[in-house]
């Protein structure tokens, strides 16, 4: 069991003690804990009890709970706060304004066990009247169960590719002797799937076979037929197999979708039933209707035309920006987090730790600045041609001013300003904050912009169009934040940025040195906006990268 999977069961058992009003005491140590199993990057399952209990703030009596974990996969304390605790209880900590003692308060006060009972409430006004909450925490509430009702049954793509790749992983390891190639929403690297597309030769009968070693690695039919064949995935989306009926070229292209794209590139091809024309390749589809080959990632664009330039790559990406360490809230520290980017290949790398506002992620106080600064010096030294930038994450204030002195700010290379609290904002004072935090002389980056986070939350509203001419008019490059649960901006505003000269920073906000290759998940929907590599802030080599810094700092 990874480290993740435990510190989230700790987590869980101290949010159960709290709701159940047991020892405060106990809890509190217990989510201590948790936080600590979650920034060791040792698999604790296979270590003795006494080496567990040495890492800092593990101790042992949490190890004997590990312990007991990795044998079993759970403890007893969890198991026994588990069997009071009305399963849909569970569900209500999902919800976003939702704590232990506001859980328990709906639970005993107005008998509530489950988000539908809640959003029933909610309807029915009952919040308004009980005590620690009121109208408007009530409107919040509603409005937080709907959009996660709305996405229900959604994944975010790295987990649907994950489980798509083990698919394939199981098939190939049985010699299944046809090939599989992605079509629909993963094709065409939609940041939420609602399930898994693939187009293969086979007919449902040849999977027949290794049904067992799909069904031992927690692949099982569904449902199967001449024309498509669905796996359930255990924990992940459903696995849709398209059989072939029709040209296989054909029927990639018209199964990647989208519906729009595919009919607008039928209505151009003026041949009657295309599907049984023997076509070479994609690109021949898009030729016979006059046209440049459109990339799947694209084709989710509303006009039909590719742009005049290549778009963006992996191998494109030359730098890494916004980055934690262990000076923060990461799990990897700045030595480890800089050499797992100069081994990618990569040529820049620039750590931006959380600022000293943002004390629940650990953010660095003035002398901590200094502190790293220094080893940072030290470093470049090491790994000399490869370069380490100075930079924070800087949280944007309520009032729209950024952590730190002018003073403070001038020692960094790259600021990244972000917003991490006071979230609850109409468009006009999100829009007008982010504005100022632009216009600070000091910002170099605005950080995933909105504050999504995909499938959970919706983010603050913005006037997209103010904040993109902000940027333009002081020269901040707008991120793409590349982690799979944010992608913040979203794709769909990227040409309207590059349209204005803004720069886009493709950056995986990694908290551990596996979190870097997450830039890749940025790519893909960099990709889906069809902007080139010219667009891309760190897709400029060393030498082009510094040159725009000291461009910055002379203006």
């Amino acid at each position: 069991m990874h480290n993740k999977a435990i510190s989230n069961l700790l987590e869980e058992t101290a949010d159960l003690l709290d709701l159940h009003q047991e020892n405060e005491f106990r809890s509190k140590a217990i989510r201590s804990s948790a936080f600590a199993v979650s920034k060791i990057e040792q698999g604790l399952c296979g270590l003795s009890l006494d080496e567990i209990a040495s890492f800092k703030g593990v101790g042992k009596s949490t190890a004997s709970k590990i312990m007991e974990i990795c044998a079993t996969g759970d403890f007893q304390e969890h198991l026994d706060l588990l069997s009071k605790t009305p399963a849909g209880i569970l569900e209500l900590f999902e919800i976003k304004g939702l704590g232990p003692k506001k859980i328990a308060l709906l639970w005993k006060g107005l008998g509530v066990e489950s988000p539908g009972e809640l959003l029933y409430a909610c309807n029915e006004n009952r919040l308004v009247s009980l005590k620690g909450f009121g109208e408007k925490s009530q409107t919040e509430i509603k409005k937080n169960l709907e959009f996660k009702a709305s996405q229900k049954g959604f994944f975010h793509y790295a987990k649907a590719e994950a489980y798509a790749d083990r698919f394939i992983a199981v098939l190939k390891s049985a010699a299944f002797k046809f090939e599989l190639t992605f079509v629909g929403d993963i094709r065409r690297k939609c940041e939420v799937v609602k399930q898994v597309d693939l187009f293969t030769k086979a007919t449902y009968r040849d999977f027949f076979p290794i049904t067992d070693k799909l069904n031992d690695a927690g692949f099982k039919v569904l449902q199967h037929d001449d024309i498509q064949t669905t796996f359930s995935s255990s924990g992940g989306p459903d696995l849709l197999i398209h059989h072939e009926n029709c040209n296989s070229v054909w029927s990639v292209f018209n199964l990647t979708g989208p519906e729009m794209h595919v009919s607008g590139i039928k209505s151009k091809l003026k041949i009657e039933n295309p599907e049984f024309q023997d076509w070479d390749d994609e690109p021949a589809i898009y030729n016979s209707a006059g046209m440049d080959y459109i990339q799947p990632e694209m084709r989710d664009l509303v006009d039909f035309v590719a742009p005049s330039w290549n778009i963006i790559a992996n191998d494109d990406i030359k730098g890494c920006l916004h980055n934690h360490s262990t000076y923060s809230d990461g799990a990897s520290t700045l030595k480890e987090m800089a050499i797992a980017c100069k081994t990618m290949g990569l040529q820049y790398f620039a750590i931006c730790d959380h600022s000293k506002s943002a004390f629940y992620a650990g953010g660095l106080k003035e002398e901590d600045v200094i502190r790293q600064h220094n080893e940072i010096d030290q470093l470049n030294k090491e790994l000399n041609p490869f370069v380490i930038f100075k930079g924070i994450e800087s949280d944007i204030l309520t009032d729209g001013s950024l952590d730190y002195s002018n003073e403070v700010l001038a020692s960094f290379d790259v600021v990244v300003a972000s917003i991490h609290s006071g979230l609850k904002m109409d468009e006009d004072k999100a829009t007008a904050r982010i504005i100022k935090a632009v216009e600070n002389p000091y910002t170099t980056i605005l950080g995933h912009p909105t504050g999504r986070l995909l499938l959970s939350r919706q983010g603050y509203p913005l006037d997209h169009r103010k904040v993109i001419d902000a940027c333009a008019a002081n020269g901040v490059a707008i991120e793409l934040n590349a982690h799979p649960y944010r992608l913040d901006l979203d794709w769909r505003w990227l040409n309207t940025a590059v349209e204005k000269g803004v720069l886009i920073s493709i950056n995986p906000d990694a908290h551990h040195t596996d979190g870097i290759g997450d830039m890749r998940f940025g790519v893909n929907v960099a990709r889906k906006a069809g902007i080139g590599a010219h667009h891309v802030l760190n897709a400029m080599d060393l030498n082009a990268f510094i040159g725009w810094l000291s461009i910055r700092k002379k203006s």
